[in-house]
């Protein structure tokens, strides 16, 4: 659990990678019981199959009790490995069954330092803002950086707008 931008969902997704896992991802604001029961059938059938399956379920703490209740057997019996992301307090908004099953990670806000450093890696790396040979007088990269108060996903978009109003 953690803030918005922290990395949930990409920490998600890596562990499915190197676990060579499938991976299945719900949004708990939007996914209905039917999304969840095909979810869970598949992660039976793989388990019998000897593969993993990942579930990745965003904002978990949106789901009610029912809901939450609804994957204990799959965790218990290892056909499914939950991941569940949530920008709230799990120990209050996880029901306590699930809770102790599962390892809890809390990811922090990025320094200003970890955030240049994705600004530098986006900048240098990614495939489409590489091509624009980007800089940024120190100041306008200081005031990009504390704009968007530790939140990778925040300065991603920024730069992103940035660049398309440029280009423009």
């Amino acid at each position: 659990w953690g803030p918005p931008g922290t990395g949930k969902t990409t920490l998600g997704k890596i562990i499915a990678r190197e676990m060579n896992a499938d991976f299945f991802e719900l949004s708990a604001v939007s996914s209905g019981v039917a999304q969840i029961r095909k979810i869970l059938k598949q992660g039976k059938l793989n388990f019998t199959a000897d593969r993993k399956t990942i579930l990745f379920v965003d904002e978990i703490h949106r789901f009610n009790k029912s809901q939450q209740d609804s994957f204990l057997h799959s965790v218990e019996n290892g056909s499914i490995i939950l991941i569940g992301a949530t920008t709230e307090n799990p120990s209050i908004e996880v029901i306590s069954p699930l809770l102790s099953r599962c390892r809890i990670l809390k990811l922090n806000s990025f320094s200003k330092n970890e955030m240049d450093t994705i600004l530098s890696r986006a900048l240098n790396t990614d495939i489409l803002l590489s091509q624009h040979k980007i800089s940024f007088s120190e100041n306008s990269r200081s005031g990009i950086l504390s704009s968007c108060g530790g939140d990778a996903r925040k300065l991603l978009n920024t730069l992103e707008l940035v660049v398309s109003m440029h280009a423009n």
